[in-house]
């Protein structure tokens, strides 16, 4: 079986601290310079200098540059040795020209700068719709094929497929997360978030696991699932637990008051080692 990872290239770890963060204006990459620029400088990347880039420049140096634009993305990529990619088209709904421009076309542009412009690492955003093909019972692991359900998904394959190709092919160290449902607390806890029981992301769960992802020197390249601890787990977390030591907090079984009240944490097994110790300290 193939596997979704592969260990670090000759490369030696970059000792550049600069991280450039992509997409910094939405609401993954707000929460990641809010976090991050306490601890790392930070240049982000957004399409328009409007209010909320503003807001940014508290976090880090901000610039405005398009993903179509490589002279652009290759100079802002110079100096960094870390890239975090966020931009996209972020619609599941999205139809397929806008993700061919955003998703596919702007990716590669995004890895053929960070490469030409001696980077070291990237961490890339796929999606939990990259795999959303699967029947709703299952369980999907990292190693698993592909199965988008919806053209969304299918652009997401190609960041996997690109992000595989720069890491064993031009030197790249990259890292891929498969996002799950990214909330805040807030609507974890509202009644109707139900529905993402299975796929809840806390926001302090991802800036843990983006900090596990930078400080990480052993991988050339993984696929790693990003949820929450929650009880029902629709991407299986072993691999991102193992590979960069992700310890996810939050539980969306504990936040909401409808499913707290029933208290599956302790009733429900996973059929985990974890079962076994909490049975027997």
């Amino acid at each position: 079986m193939a596997r979704s990872f592969s260990r670090k290239s000759r490369r030696s770890a970059s000792r550049n601290p600069r991280i450039l963060i992509t997409g910094a204006a939405g609401r993954i990459g707000q929460c990641l310079a809010a976090s991050l620029g306490k601890r790392h400088p930070l240049r982000l990347l957004v399409r328009t200098f409007d209010a909320r880039a503003r807001r940014l420049e508290r976090w880090g140096e901000v610039r405005a540059v398009d993903l179509a634009d490589a002279a652009a993305l290759k100079a802002a990529c110079r100096g960094c040795g870390t890239v975090i990619h966020l931009a996209g088209d972020p619609r599941p709904a999205a139809k397929w020209d806008a993700l061919l421009s955003a998703n596919i076309m702007g990716t590669y542009q995004l890895f053929a700068a960070a490469s030409s412009a001696g980077c070291r690492k990237v961490i890339v955003a796929s999606s939990i719709h990259a795999v959303s093909g699967y029947p709703a019972d299952v369980q999907i692991k990292t190693d698993d094929p592909v199965n988008p359900g919806d053209f969304y998904g299918v652009s997401k394959c190609f960041v996997e497929a690109l992000a595989r190709f720069y890491a064993e092919r031009r030197g790249l160290n990259v890292l891929v997360l498969r996002i799950g449902a990214f909330q805040p607390l807030s609507a974890a806890r509202k009644a109707e978030s139900t529905e993402m029981m299975d796929a809840f992301l806390s926001p302090d769960d991802l800036v843990h696991l983006m900090e596990c992802c930078l400080r990480d020197t052993r991988l050339r390249f993984a696929i790693l699932h990003a949820l929450s601890n929650n009880r029902f787990k629709r991407l299986d977390l072993s691999d991102t637990r193992e590979l960069v030591g992700f310890r996810p907090r939050h539980d969306l079984t504990r936040e909401n008051p409808r499913l707290r009240k029933l208290h599956l944490n302790q009733k429900v097994k996973s059929h985990s080692q974890a079962d076994r110790k909490r049975k027997n300290p």
